[in-house]
């Protein structure tokens, strides 16, 4: 290793350690901050004892309130962020985000369904439940139109088209239900869910999400080396002994879980996925393979500082999570865009 090359992993290590150390902080500062007036080691005390420390009231909203959004949290922006950093890797394309293969849009029109038909009232997890299945349908649809699976299957551009596709067809199919909403109540509560939020959130959601979650982060994981092939080709990928196909039905499978998972209990929070791997790749380089560990703790540290930025500016009037994203995000990829445009020009 050359000496510029030990110094570039020894500042990506560090950056790295700073970023893990602020995503732990931000947690913490997750977990203390909330409208019940706790005070931040009263919190902290009443979490690690429980109800025996003295305090059941604040070990309640400790252990069943604020513990199940900091967990959410942490897990909904890790998986954005790395499969945002995958997907970029896979398409080589820096603007490609983790919405771009249908998971996020058929999570949301499952879940908006069960709104629209009442099913959420009657069943607590019909909601997460039918947003699962929502993202399931949704990508076995690109996957299908792109050929993913097959070893002669289209390429980027197909996965691209594809996924646009579906994501526009499930996008028209949830304005839809929106539109023929049985009574105002049920409108208005598909518009706040569709706006993203990790309010009311508990440790079912945990449970159900956090283990689909897991596997996509298992699945993005083992593609690291791919990914940096890639980057050189796909006739130097495949010369090194990548296998193409296996890679983009990996990459496809693990933003799936990871992405649908999340969209099916937090509603829709876009850009983190675009961002984080923006904001790393100067610290960390354009490798996927070290990006998206980094990025992942980017996506985390971002959506946990947006959810106590919530609490903290409009503690009563419920000010949505993906609000707060879209509003950092949104000009953050004007920016890029009129970067990419200063380049050609």
């Amino acid at each position: 290793m050359s000496g510029r090359d030990a110094g570039a992993a020894s500042d990506g290590r560090l950056a790295l350690g700073l970023l893990a150390a602020a995503t732990a902080a931000l947690f913490v500062a997750s977990l203390v901050t909330g409208p019940a007036g706790l005070g931040a080691w009263q919190g902290l005390r009443a979490l690690m004892l429980g109800p025996d420390g003295g305090d059941a009231a604040a070990a309640l909203v400790m252990r069943e309130l604020r513990l199940p959004r900091a967990i959410l949290g942490l897990a909904v922006g890790a998986t954005l962020g790395i499969s945002g950093a995958a997907l970029q890797g896979y398409l080589r394309n820096p603007l490609a985000e983790p919405g771009l293969i249908g998971a996020s849009a058929g999570a949301s029109l499952g879940a908006v369904l069960t709104i629209h038909t009442g099913l959420a009232a009657a069943f607590a997890l019909a909601l997460p439940l039918a947003g699962l299945a929502g993202a399931l349908v949704a990508v076995a649809a690109v996957t299908a139109l792109a050929g993913a699976a097959r070893p002669s299957g289209g390429g980027a551009l197909t996965l691209i088209l594809a996924g646009v596709a579906v994501t526009s067809m499930m996008g028209a199919l949830t304005s839809l239900a929106l539109n023929l909403a049985p009574n105002p109540f049920a409108a208005v509560e598909i518009a706040f869910w569709m706006l993203g939020s990790l309010a009311d959130r508990s440790m079912l959601h945990v449970q159900l999400a956090l283990p689909f979650m897991a596997l996509g982060w298992a699945l993005l994981a083992t593609l690291g080396r791919g990914l940096d092939a890639l980057t050189l080709g796909e006739d130097a990928a495949a010369s090194m002994g990548v296998n193409l196909a296996r890679l983009r039905l990996t990459a496809v499978l693990g933003v799936a879980a990871g992405v649908g998972a999340a969209t099916a209990v937090t509603g829709a929070i876009g850009f983190v996925g675009l961002v984080a791997p923006h904001l790393m790749r100067p610290l960390v380089g354009a490798r996927p393979g070290r990006l998206m560990p980094a990025a992942a703790l980017a996506g985390a540290a971002l959506v946990l500082a947006a959810d106590v930025a919530v609490r903290l500016i409009a503690p009563d009037r419920d000010l949505k999570l993906g609000v707060v994203t879209a509003l950092v995000g949104a000009p953050f990829f004007l920016w890029l865009v009129w970067r990419a445009r200063e380049r050609l020009t």
